[in-house]
């Protein structure tokens, strides 16, 4: 795998000066340490004295209740380094330290993930945290960079409050006795009318969405979030979006837009049956009806779907809400070791799930899909074919995310005989898969996604040491198990010591132009310096060998790690 060279490494260190303490402040272990928010309200004191009441409630819980925190919810553990949270920022300028930004990369990359507003005195996973938009405005070489929180229910009422109210869907749903008292407790402020639950409780930090006209921020817990952003980057949330009254409680944080149609494809998921509902919208980004997945046969904490031109593809994982496990004292969401991990797949626009047809696939558990598209076999039938990383041990999932590993593998699924085909495409432990978003539901031949490192802290988040490029295009299923798979990677770019970074997004040189090579374009991500706490933006020539670094900017905040992104070009941000 290829490295930054040495020289340019040192560039990098050169123009990284110290940061105010204000910025490059960690969360010390032994503490715990609030968010100060950027705009906090002062209550009255009636409203006051009800917070006092329900916040001593919380604490008791914590106190008495709640067993010791394990390292994966400690937030004096979790939230630390770049991992901690930071304040918003207004549009700001900076300076490109390294190369020039091409001209075809006018418009503005988008990246989300949780930046907790407060840390609460209870368990906090590191995915728990509010929403907040990171985004960079690019226009002919000027950069501006900004930080926005995701103005959501939870954000606004938390803010006006001044303390966590929510209970965290992750970190907080461990043990009965806890968890039915912080269900309590909420439910006491809803129906004293301290919280209004109908607006909402989803944080919106996991990913971003362009469809039907406008910008999405999302996460599964509720329903998507309209964002704006402005002619100088400035990121403002316009609110939650119900679809008119169509989309009901929440969706994935993983829609499928077909870029030659531009209609959208989700799902959401929930405890209760039916565990999966399937919709789409049109390309004006109209909800279409509902289709509940009956054959799901229990809860499956299903996150991500696949399209090809005629079938969509869920996902019935090994992960899902199992309620009785809190008895034990275990995890609401856990993994159940006797399910057999199956794919569904059904008609693109079906009416119900009459047509949808499951495959086994034995340990196929996944996250995330790179891609699918449509084949047929000699004779004609049917034949779809997935890309995706399968994760490992997926026992870890919550609590030791430093044993997780990916297996990124494609998987042929022949409709006439029932039979699914897998072959191994790399062993290289990648996650955060993209493809060229042209390629959208038809067969691709590039895959880029995140490395992520071989020793990761213990039961911390893992963080990403570099980028790798697939050229799956000869790839070719293999039932010999004797046989050693094959890795399909063609290029990569480790960004150097104590260096991570995140998801990379690709953006085409001329996304207009037909006749373009696949892989022509960059790859776009932050980065982040360990060494000196400082952030950057990268941009990185995909067609190179090396994946070679073509522009730097230094960025004037810390990024924290965060999860997806996008990239929304300039004819596409004028007509918004």
């Amino acid at each position: 795998m290829a490295t930054i060279p040495v020289l340019m490494h040192i560039s990098y260190a050169k123009t990284f000066k110290s940061q105010p303490s204000s910025i490059v402040s960690v969360f010390k272990v032994s503490e715990r340490i609030r968010v100060t928010p950027t705009t906090t309200k002062t209550p009255s004191p009636q409203f006051s004295l009800v917070e006092k009441m329900f916040n001593t409630l919380d604490r008791a819980i914590v106190k008495f209740l709640d067993p010791p925190l394990h390292l994966s919810v400690d937030p004096c553990y979790t939230l630390t380094d770049n991992f901690s949270p930071v304040d918003e920022l207004n549009p700001t300028e900076c300076e490109v330290v390294f190369g020039s930004i091409p001209h075809c990369l006018n418009g503005v990359y988008l990246r989300n993930g949780p930046n907790p507003q407060f840390i609460p005195s209870g368990p906090q996973h590191y995915l728990d945290g509010d929403g907040m938009v990171h985004s960079i405005r690019l226009f002919n070489g000027r950069v501006t960079f900004c930080s926005r929180y995701v103005k959501t229910n939870k954000y606004l009422f938390e803010n006006r409050v001044g303390s966590c109210i929510v209970p965290n869907v992750i970190g907080g749903m461990q043990g009965l006795g806890p968890f039915v008292a912080r269900a309590a407790l909420f439910f006491a402020r809803i129906v004293t009318g301290h919280y209004d639950i109908g607006k909402g409780i989803g944080v919106a930090n996991t990913n971003l969405a362009f469809f039907g006209g406008r910008v999405y921020a999302l996460c599964e817990s509720d329903v998507p979030y309209a964002i704006k952003v402005e002619e100088n980057g400035d990121v403002i949330t316009l609110g939650p979006d119900d679809f008119k009254g169509k989309l009901c409680m929440n969706m994935t944080a993983h829609p499928k837009v077909d870029p030659k149609t531009n209609e959208a494809f989700a799902f959401r998921y929930w405890a209760t049956y039916p565990y999966v509902t399937y919709f789409w919208f049109d390309a004006n980004g109209n909800k279409q009806r509902d289709v509940p997945i009956y054959s799901m046969k229990g809860p499956s904490l299903t996150h991500d779907l696949a399209i090809t031109s005629k079938y969509a593809i869920v996902c019935d994982i090994q992960l899902g809400a199992h309620p009785m496990n809190l008895i034990n004292k275990g995890r609401f969401v856990s993994v159940d070791e006797t399910k057999v991990p199956r794919l569904g797949v059904l008609p693109r626009y079906a009416k119900d799930e009459s047509d949808i047809k499951w495959f086994e696939v034995p340990g196929f558990n996944i996250f995330h899909a790179v891609n699918a598209w449509d084949e047929t076999d000699e004779y004609g039938n049917d034949v779809v074919v997935l890309v995706a990383p399968n994760i490992l041990s997926l026992e870890h999932f919550f609590e030791r995310v430093d044993l997780i590993k990916a297996s990124m593998e494609k998987v042929t699924i022949q409709f006439s005989t029932g039979v699914v085909l897998r072959q191994t495409l790399s062993t290289d432990n990648l996650e955060f898969p993209v493809i060229n978003p042209a390629y959208v539901a038809k067969k691709n031949r590039y895959v880029y996604a995140a490395i992520s490192e071989k020793t990761p802290i213990k039961s911390r988040m893992m963080r990403t040491i570099g980028v790798a490029k697939l050229d799956i295009a000869t790839s070719k299923e293999n039932n010999n198990k004797n046989k050693e798979p094959h890795d399909y990677t063609v290029a990569s770019r480790i960004y150097g010591e104590n260096c991570f970074g995140g998801e990379p997004f690709f953006v085409s040189r001329d996304p207009e132009d037909s006749n373009l090579e696949e892989d022509d374009g960059y790859l776009v991500c932050y980065g982040h310096d360990e060494n000196t706490g400082e952030s950057r933006f990268l941009v990185m020539d995909a067609r190179s060998p090396d994946l070679d670094v073509v522009a730097a900017v230094k960025l004037p905040q810390r990024v924290p790690y965060g999860l997806h992104g996008l990239f929304i070009k300039e004819k596409d941000l004028t007509a918004l």
